[in-house]
């Protein structure tokens, strides 16, 4: 069961309370190239990401978000370090939200004029703590950045915010490290009702970085905590999308797309069915049916699964049966399957 956490908005998107885990990403792109960062939170946006973050890392940069912005078919979070000036630029730019950390900002007047500026606008600040970042006492404190310390990192933080009666706030504490990430999740999560955006940091590229944060999201989601999360991919952020829905969908979370079931193969499968399956998985990647499809290798497992689906095969030899809601619709050769299938999700 999900924790309850205050609700907050991203633009038109709710995070936290009882609104379902939101899926973002981050723009690769230079943000100061207006129209190579359009063109990318276009196809994410065509891919399901419902909020997408821009690193803001000058001003040329804020004034540039806040064009991508206002042409954006989903909502901008600007990422922003040390400098206010940077918040108050995009602010003005009518941006959706902010990810800094206030006390990486300076003085409290600057945290205090930027919090204003939000406070006026209804827009949520992130807290984004790091282990490759901590402040320099907590390292001294633990000795390396230990779960204790990034939740120690982000109460202080949160304690800044609220000292200026500022409460649109989210959370997330990121590591590399799977263990690490969840134990500081679970541990602030008993200690604060803010909404948590969850991921793992520095994941790796999509073979690793999947399995990583699927685990370490998993665990965290299977807990009850996540209102919205990314998943930290070295590869096209539009992989960090549709791995995330994966993750959600395999919790019954969330469904966006085709549940797609293939089984591993065995000595008794005697069509390419390797072949077969990630062609089918290729060509569903744009179907956004909610519905089950699975190709299946052999004559034990096949027909049972193929059945469950609303479409689906069940290989024999060079061949397969075609399936739609648990009835034979066709038998077809082995380099015809693919094809069949794809006609009769296209028929549904």
């Amino acid at each position: 069961m999900k924790k309850p956490t205050r609700q907050i908005h991203i633009g038109n998107v709710a995070v936290g309370g009882d609104a379902p885990c939101s899926v973002q990403s981050m723009c690769s792109t230079d943000t100061r190239d207006v129209t190579a960062t359009m063109a990318q939170i276009t196809g994410l946006a065509a891919v399901g990401c419902e909020i997408v973050r821009c690193a803001v890392p000058d001003m040329d940069a804020a004034v540039a978000l806040g064009q991508i912005k206002s042409n954006s078919p989903i909502p901008v979070i600007a990422d922003i370090h040390f400098d206010y000036k940077l918040a108050l630029r995009v602010l003005d730019g009518g941006i959706d939200g902010l990810r800094l950390n206030p006390g990486n900002i300076g003085d409290k007047w600057k945290v205090a004029e930027v919090v204003k500026a939000a406070a006026e606008r209804n827009v949520p600040i992130r807290i984004g703590v790091n282990a490759g970042s901590l402040e320099k006492e907590l390292l001294e404190k633990y000795g390396h950045p230990t779960a204790e310390a990034m939740s120690e990192s982000a109460l202080g933080h949160i304690r800044i915010l609220e000292d200026l009666n500022y409460q649109e706030i989210k959370v997330s504490l990121k590591a590399s490290d799977v263990t690490k990430t969840v134990a500081a999740y679970r541990l602030l999560s008993n200690q604060v009702e803010y909404p948590m955006h969850i991921g793992i940091t520095e994941a790796g590229t999509i073979f690793s970085g999947t399995i990583k944060s699927s685990v370490g999201l998993g665990i965290l989601l299977a807990d009850g905590i996540g209102d919205t999360m990314r998943v930290s991919l070295t590869g096209d952020p539009l992989d960090e999308v549709r791995v995330g829905y994966e993750i959600l969908k395999s919790l019954g979370l969330r469904q966006r797309g085709v549940n797609f079931v293939s089984c591993p193969t065995c000595g008794r499968c005697q069509i390419n069915l390797i072949k077969v399956a990630e062609d089918v998985e290729r060509r569903l990647q744009g179907v956004d049916k909610r519905i089950t499809v699975a190709v299946m290798g052999c004559a034990v497992n096949g027909p049972g699964e193929a059945r469950e689906a609303d479409v689906g095969i069940a290989g024999g030899k060079g061949e397969g049966l075609v399936f739609r809601h648990g009835e034979i619709v066709r038998k077809v050769p082995e380099d015809q399957l693919a094809d069949a299938l794809i006609e009769e999700i296209n028929n549904l």
